[in-house]
């Protein structure tokens, strides 16, 4: 089968029935017009042996995990999480305990965003665990965080450190069970296992008012980059040097660190790119509310793709993040 992303395009529809329909597939969710605020909607699918598995999450942090997933689509939209449904296929081998935590832990996270459940499927099955999660959001009409929306000399931007989460999981397959780690590991265990989404980031980015293209880390800070480089026809050039590093990776051989940071995902952090005319104002509004908005890179014309500038050297950089096709 193609590539992830190219399979998807295969899928897309070249055009849209439904006027009230601003992005379909392409993007982070769905946005649809409303009356006064504009629609999102969006889906994400956990499947056990290839999303997780019981040695590295609890059924409480799968909930919170497939929710997380969802919430951040939502953010980088610039929306306002509202309304969660979930459909869960069910092997014989998960025990009713087992399920009531998948519950319960996307229940603790919609609780810190004020969602409600309302509603789903649940469906027995000879294979294994598969959860989907439908998020539905609204934000304010007009404000459209595309990923289309980049252009030449804006400034590229991440709400936050990256990597963590890869390190964590890292770990955690290395251990083969959640045993004891030390404070640096369990620093980056709990980041992959209870990602917090950057909603705060996102609201501020869409109450600007300001042109923004932008995308969550999900699969990999250079695979979510060559995404808005490739909607946007622009190239951009991240830097080295000015990616932001928690402590607890840069424990880590450097060379690691590059791994996880650019190829890991599951981050949920918010990259994007925006003039640097309208940047200042974004980031003080950010720091304001604890956020730590990053200059990261640059966006120029040129061929669609993602260069990496380590000062001596400039390498091209691939998606290579995590494509549910690839080998």
């Amino acid at each position: 089968m193609k590539d992830e992303f190219e399979w998807i395009k295969t899928i897309s529809p070249a055009s849209h029935k439904q006027s009230s329909l601003i992005q379909g597939i392409g993007d982070d969710a769905a946005l649809i017009k409303g009356s006064a605020l504009d629609q999102i909607v969006c889906l994400d699918t956990m499947v056990e042996g290839v999303h997780f598995t019981q040695s590295t999450l609890t059924p409480f942090q799968v909930g919170h995990k497939a929710l997380a997933a969802n919430i951040s689509d939502i953010a980088a939209m610039g929306g306002i999480p509202l309304f969660y449904l979930v459909s869960i296929s069910i092997p014989p081998s998960w025990e009713e305990g087992e399920l009531s935590q998948i519950y319960k832990g996307m229940a603790a996270l919609a609780e810190e965003y004020d969602m409600d459940l309302i509603g789903g499927d649940t469906v027995s099955t000879k294979g294994p665990l598969v959860l989907s999660v439908t998020v539905l959001g609204q934000v304010e009409q007009g404000r459209k965080l595309l990923r289309s929306n980049a252009e030449p000399d804006d400034v590229v931007f991440v709400s936050g450190p990256v990597g963590d989460s890869a390190g964590g999981l890292s770990l955690l397959l290395e251990r083969s069970h959640q045993g004891e780690f030390s404070t640096v590991e369990a620093l980056l265990v709990k980041e992959h296992q209870l990602p917090l989404p950057h909603v705060g980031a996102g609201r501020i980015l869409a109450k600007s008012n300001r042109r923004v293209a932008l995308n969550d880390i999900s699969d990999g800070m250079a695979s979510e980059a060559n995404e808005i480089a490739e909607a946007s026809s622009v190239s951009i050039t991240l830097f080295h040097d000015k990616l932001p590093k928690s402590a607890a990776i840069q424990h880590y051989p450097s060379k690691m660190q590059d791994e996880w940071m650019l190829f890991g995902g599951e981050d949920y952090k918010l990259i994007g790119t925006m003039s640097p005319d309208a940047f200042p104002e974004v980031q003080a509004a950010c720091e304001k509310a604890g956020i730590c908005l990053t200059v990261i890179g640059r966006v120029t014309k040129g061929t669609p793709g993602v260069l990496l500038d380590r000062g001596t050297s400039i390498e091209k950089l691939s998606k290579a993040g995590y494509n549910h096709f690839s080998d």
